[in-house]
């Protein structure tokens, strides 16, 4: 929900996106996304990525995490792999960090329709209790979906009683 996120904001986001793709049970390897690649344009918001990105080291040092990346960096190992040798995610994250609201939503949308992808979500993270949204044109299967994801997570809370 944050539209523009500090270097702070943007390690917290990091590190609880990463647990909810463990909750997916999907390995966290996240890109942190720029417009630029590994130090190739000097900025304001590049530098703002560097610091989250330090931040989360020093908190969840285990965490495969790289950064400042182009979008088609983080998941092309073919690009990553002839430019950027050195890199720990090697065009294959699975956790796609934005820096700022703005290009996540566009990715996201885009993704969605070009890409006749299914998307699940947003999910909200960082809130104690679950809660998610829909769209108001969301479909059956989105809704299923996000009806999944909340009582799955509200069980793994004990915020349920089965009986």
């Amino acid at each position: 929900i944050t539209i523009n996120p500090t270097a702070e904001e943007l390690a917290d986001i990091a590190m609880m996106t990463a647990e909810a793709a463990e909750r997916f049970h999907v390995e966290p390897r996240v890109a942190m996304l720029s417009f630029s690649d590994f130090g190739t344009t000097r900025d304001s918001s590049v530098h703002k990525i560097h610091t989250a990105i330090d931040i989360v080291r020093k908190k969840r040092p285990h965490l495969i995490i790289e950064g400042e990346m182009q979008a088609h960096t983080s998941i092309f190992p073919d690009k990553t792999e002839e430019q950027f040798p050195f890199s720990a995610v090697q065009g294959t994250a699975t956790v796609l960090i934005f820096p700022e609201l703005n290009s996540a939503n566009i990715a996201y949308k885009l993704l969605m329709r070009i890409g006749d992808a299914e998307a699940v979500g947003p999910i909200l993270v960082g809130i104690t209790k679950p809660v998610y949204i829909l769209e108001r044109d969301a479909g059956v299967q989105e809704i299923v979906n996000m009806a999944a994801i909340c009582a799955d997570e509200a069980i793994d809370k004990d915020m349920v009683e089965l009986g």
